[in-house]
């Protein structure tokens, strides 16, 4: 049974698979990849092939066993963890294709009695397990993504806040001063209001349409 060929050459498996990782160009093997991506996948394939052994019928169902299910849930937090350090989608295919390649010729070099039912299964499970890592890696990228982008808005929003507020609080006392003084607008008091004014609008025009853009606002506010 190849469960079984699987269970009682886990050592091996996982040898062979940490020394194809590490024969990477980039990014360098670490130790999150070589000590629990393999060995958790390596696994729960056993799991689903034993549960498949059992449950014949169980083998034409694509996602629907429990077996499936927790295949798909290591192989998305195998996707989560590459992503996390770095890797790419095509690295993440490669994880899985190192453990389809080292299983084939580990069982060829044994001859080992596997029978071509129980190879279409496996095969069956490691393309499942590559679809749903790639599809948590795209989705986890993508919400990393969106986070940069809200922090990158939450920093713009503050600098522009910031620089309002120093330039109205120049006009204010610009006012004040020049109400205190009882001085006209056309001397240097009035020159640093106006001067605050004009640069106010003009961060106002620069920032905010790039701003409502940024937030999806892209209707002309009313004037």
């Amino acid at each position: 049974m190849l469960h079984e060929f699987l269970a009682s050459n886990r050592d091996e498996l996982i040898r062979r698979c940490q020394s194809k990782v590490r024969r990477r160009d980039t990014p360098p093997a670490t130790p999150t990849e070589l000590d629990n991506g393999v060995p958790l996948f390596l696994g729960q394939l056993v799991a689903a092939l034993r549960h498949e052994h059992g449950h014949p019928a169980a083998a034409h169902e694509q996602t629907g066993t429990p077996a499936a299910l927790e295949s798909t849930r290591t192989a998305a937090l195998h996707g989560r963890e590459l992503l996390a350090l770095g890797y790419t989608v095509a690295q993440v295919v490669h994880g899985y294709g190192d453990i389809c390649q080292a299983v084939t010729e580990l069982a060829a070099e044994r001859d080992a009695p596997v029978t071509v039912d129980e190879f279409h299964t496996f095969n069956r499970l490691l393309d499942n397990a590559i679809a749903d890592a790639v599809a948590s890696y795209g989705h986890h990228r993508d919400q990393s993504v969106a986070d940069r982008g809200a922090a990158d808005l939450h920093e713009r929003l503050g600098t522009l806040a910031d620089e309002q507020r120093t330039l109205l609080e120049r006009a204010l006392k610009a006012l004040a001063a020049l109400r205190v003084g009882n001085i006209g607008l056309k001397g240097a008091t009035g020159n640093v209001l106006e001067d605050s004014l004009v640069q106010l609008r003009a961060i106002i025009d620069k920032q905010h349409p790039e701003l409502r853009l940024a937030t999806g606002m892209t209707t002309a506010p009313r004037r």
